[in-house]
């Protein structure tokens, strides 16, 4: 057999009786076998490659996800912490404001329930002291008012007109009595 200038001798042995036997063109098989291998290098060079080169770069994208990620979750727990020890932070200070003004009320209760006994202590001095300013001006009235009794009663029973000068003498006899019985 002749294949482009190469000259194929069947060997008579098993395998050129097997290949015999199944019929082996050899011409065509040698023309498969070399367009096999150009299909391959064809399909290695324009498919395989770039489908083996998107593959890796998938893979590396992949990759720097799941970095990314395992970075974006590592920066929400510290963040999730900031955010724990902000809250108790303003907790603290807020339970510290509390108890600032509850002891700046306890305080400003304290002044004003002082006040609000100074000024009680004040109406009642100024009470006591307007209740004997109207206790001396009725003794005053109920001293005239009681001369005035006196002379009259004392004219009723003398049964005689008493004089300017005898009503104002009995006016002040019974004034002075008046005075030294209270």
């Amino acid at each position: 057999m002749e294949f482009a200038g190469l000259v194929l001798v069947s060997s008579g042995g098993e395998v050129g009786a097997i290949a015999q036997t199944f019929g082996v063109d050899w011409s065509h098989l040698i023309a498969q076998i070399i367009s096999f291998c150009i299909v391959c290098i064809i399909l290695q060079r324009f498919a395989y490659k770039p489908v083996l080169y998107m593959l890796a770069e998938r893979r590396q994208r992949i990759a720097q996800s799941l970095a990314d990620s395992e970075k974006i979750k590592a920066d929400l727990a510290r963040t999730e912490l900031e955010r724990q020890q902000i809250l108790a932070k303003t907790n603290a200070q807020a339970t510290q404001l509390i108890e600032e003004a509850h002891a700046a009320a306890a305080r400003v209760e304290q002044v004003e329930t002082q006040k609000a006994i100074r000024d009680a202590e004040q109406i009642v001095v100024k009470a006591q002291e307007a209740a004997g300013r109207e206790r001396a001006r009725m003794l005053v009235e109920l001293k005239g008012e009681m001369g005035r009794l006196v002379v009259q009663t004392t004219a009723t029973v003398a049964g005689k007109v008493l004089t300017d000068d005898d009503q104002r003498r009995l006016t002040e006899e019974t004034k002075k009595q008046l005075t030294t019985a209270s």
